[in-house]
């Protein structure tokens, strides 16, 4: 991997510790929350709805989140939202100590938690650009994709033994600590005030983000390609049912941490993606072979090979994420970065949610190898389709493009 930004930005290197350790926290509630209903409730529909319910909050939220990360001090925002998570994260501890704990609260702090992350992460990602030198954002991107897929294989992997030794109450305790700690971090990271021309956080300013983004077909590829891929074949909400067939329910939180795996895989040998200059059909390639993986894991017969299958689901879907990644940081202009990052959000975190949503109905029409089957074939069509109706994306060559020479131009002229 190339480290470069670690070993050159001190800010970034705060930003990737305070992600370690927030990562892992958060990965332990993001499986046990739908563990908890799994447990409380044994229904398809309802794992699948704490997605959906998440859903409407993660779009506000994401798209406000947008605007006044251009508008407001990123880091204040960052270190807001943090503690407003730490506060969540400690009534869900609170509901789950309870004799009884109540469903209806999952149903309203899970939303809770996404409206504040969605509200959190355009700040959190419009940074990035602000510390890290123009030529090594690739790598930066390759290195946050390694530090999530840490947190994505050591979270999942704990919450289904933690939960089976100690109870739910405690993986959100320990998320709870994981954001204390964090927010040490972050406070050391230095403001990052907006321009002095900074448009204010408006709907207005918010339209003026969207029209931007319509304008530009490579960056409305980057968002419907993966939104339409992770619609059609994410499946996490499928994994408690899915081990229970296995035969295997110990082994949940292998199942959720087998994507990371694949992901990790590929971020450690992430260094020859900086030699790649055609990302919009690096997207397109990455999308089909997730969709791909996930269709053979439908009819994989052991723990194993299904384990192996999302591995490699994972793996794609961390290659698509750099190549998007680069796109969106070294093509979008820094005023216009926040609200930029809140329709980014939308498109890596809608299409996730929605589709375990599908993947929950379709499982409780067929069962659970028919959803992941059908999912992976309409997800390869979606992707063809999208390649096909999209051609500038699919064309897209940073060497060549003019929106990324103007910011490379843009950023030389202010660091000298």
């Amino acid at each position: 991997m190339d480290l470069g930004p670690l070993r050159e930005s001190r800010d970034f290197r705060y930003l990737m510790g305070s992600g370690l350790i927030t990562m892992f926290g958060s990965f332990l509630t993001y499986v046990t929350v739908p563990l908890q209903m799994k447990q409380l409730t044994g229904s398809y529909v309802a794992v699948g709805l704490i997605s959906l319910v998440e859903f409407v909050p993660m779009v506000v939220f994401g798209l406000w989140g947008g605007a006044i990360a251009d508008a407001l001090d990123r880091r204040r925002i960052v270190l807001i939202c943090e503690a407003g998570l730490a506060l969540v994260a400690g009534l869900l501890t609170l509901n789950a100590l309870l004799p009884h704990p109540q469903v209806w609260a999952l149903f309203v702090l899970a939303p809770l938690l996404a409206a504040l992350d969605s509200l959190q992460r355009p700040s959190l990602d419009a940074m990035v650009p602000r510390v890290v030198r123009h030529d090594q954002l690739t790598a930066a991107a390759a290195l946050i994709s390694f530090r999530w897929n840490l947190g994505a294989i050591a979270g999942p992997a704990l919450a289904g033994l933690i939960v089976a030794a100690a109870g739910p109450a405690m993986t959100y305790g320990i998320d709870v600590l994981t954001y204390l700690l964090s927010l040490l971090l972050l406070w050391r990271v230095r403001a990052t005030p907006p321009r002095e021309d900074a448009a204010p956080a408006t709907l207005r300013s918010l339209v003026e983000g969207v029209r931007y983004a319509v304008r530009r077909p490579d960056l409305m590829g980057t968002y419907l390609v993966d939104m339409a891929a992770m619609f059609f074949a994410m499946a996490n909400a499928l994994y408690p049912f899915l081990a229970d067939e296995l035969r295997a329910p110990q082994a949940v939180g292998l199942l959720y941490s087998a994507a990371a795996v694949g992901a990790l895989l590929a971020s450690v040998t992430s260094g020859w993606t900086r030699n790649v200059h055609r990302h919009g059909m690096g997207v397109i390639l990455a999308a089909a072979v997730w969709g791909l993986a996930v269709l053979v894991a439908a009819f994989a017969p052991s723990l194993w090979l299904v384990f192996a299958c999302l591995a490699v689901a994972g793996g794609a879907d961390m290659i698509s994420g750099i190549f998007r990644s680069t796109i969106w940081n070294q093509t979008i202009p820094d005023e216009l970065r926040g609200r930029l990052a809140g329709i980014e959000l939308l498109s890596y975190s809608s299409g996730p949610m929605l589709g375990n949503g599908r993947a929950g109905l379709m499982a409780d029409l067929g069962g659970t190898r028919f959803s992941l089957g059908a999912g992976g074939v309409l997800c390869v069509g979606a992707v063809a389709a999208m390649a096909a109706l999209l051609p500038k994306f699919r064309r897209y060559d940073a060497r060549t493009d003019e929106h990324a020479l103007t910011e490379r131009a843009r950023r030389e002229a202010a660091a000298t």
